[in-house]
């Protein structure tokens, strides 16, 4: 029987709730880094958020969530024993735009009480501590999958909206059943310095795609043929841009405008630099003309045509697909002359 490793990570979907698998894992002295029981906290108490405030005979008192416990094991503790300055802050921010957001053009009035928290106010603060912590999940996990240079960020301080449920971060053009991709390249090249020399565009009788800077200098539209594994250039070559993906710190962030996710760079890039390649599933244009009616009927699409040459296929980045699923017309990315 063929090994879990040789048959790569199996994903099966559990049915029992966050609190109980803790509870057996703290039971049979198990560590599990996914659901937050890891050695440090097995058996000791480390705060993962705040839930509440009171004041009890002057004394302020905070409810805390214990990283790795369940919730029925949260605690009021005093406020001199906690040592945790970042969470107090995130606590205290959490609080203040609560108080001060807009509903319906309309500001909230809500009377901030010294001696405890509101019901709403409290509830609002822990689901935006769960999201902040499953956002960081989910940034852990994309910059996992990844296989490129840039980092990736996500930031949310708009709504309480968590990531995305049926989005899956591929590397790679993923093709659908019944579609085969050949991607072995039929030639190479011999060249000491592809920058001058008649390199594999030249070959395919199209111009180099880059200048000196790395920046692309042909029209859009234009095929980019970039040095393979038949060539005899190292990874340094000018004409490998495309293939070692992005090259940029980027972040998945919540638009202010109602447009959902977007896409915002943490750095400048230059003009004409390339950022990132439309990667996702590879589907027949039957396909795509079907499925491009239900997006329709949503408002959305993530359909694009593949092939220079012809109209066989179609990438769809609805459910597999990597940053630039997230690319919208909110997208901001400051860039240099």
């Amino acid at each position: 029987m063929a090994t879990a490793e040789a048959r790569g990570a199996w994903c099966v979907p559990c049915l029992v709730s966050l609190d109980t698998l803790q509870e057996l894992c703290r039971k049979e002295k198990l560590t599990c880094k996914s659901i937050g029981i890891t050695k440090r906290n097995l058996n000791n108490y480390e705060v993962e958020y705040l839930c509440d405030y009171k004041v009890v005979k002057d004394m302020e008192y905070y409810l805390v969530k214990w990283k790795g416990w369940p919730d029925s094991t949260n605690t009021w503790e005093p406020l001199q024993n906690l040592k945790c300055p970042l969470l107090l802050q995130q606590f205290l921010n959490d609080k203040h735009n609560y108080l001060s957001q807009v509903k319906k053009g309309k500001a909230i009035t809500v009377k901030d009480n010294n001696k405890a928290l509101k019901p709403a106010v409290a509830e609002y603060i822990v689901k935006k501590a769960k999201q902040r912590i499953a956002l960081q999940r989910w940034q852990d996990e994309l910059n996992r999958r990844k296989n490129h240079k840039g980092m990736i960020f996500v930031e949310n301080t708009v709504d309480l909206e968590g990531p995305p449920s049926d989005f899956y971060y591929i590397n790679e053009y993923k093709p659908a059943p019944g579609i085969s991709l050949v991607n072995e390249a039929t030639f190479g090249c011999s060249c000491t310095d592809c920058f001058f020399e008649k390199c594999c565009p030249a070959e395919a009788g199209v111009l180099l795609a880059y200048n000196k800077n790395q920046q692309i200098k042909i029209p859009p539209g234009t095929p980019i043929y970039e040095c393979n594994s038949r060539c005899q250039c190292g990874p340094d070559c000018p004409n490998r841009i495309v293939q070692k993906g992005t090259q940029y710190t980027l972040c998945i962030f919540r638009t202010s405008n109602g447009c959902g996710w977007g896409v915002k760079t943490l750095v400048k890039i230059k003009r004409m630099s390339f950022v990132m390649e439309y990667v996702g599933e590879v589907i027949t244009s039957e396909e795509a003309e079907r499925r491009g009616q239900l997006y329709d009927n949503k408002g959305i699409t993530y359909l694009f045509d593949l092939d220079y040459e012809s109209d066989e296929f179609t990438v769809d980045a609805a459910r597999y697909g990597n940053v630039s699923h997230f690319v919208n017309h909110s997208h901001y990315f400051p860039r240099e002359p």
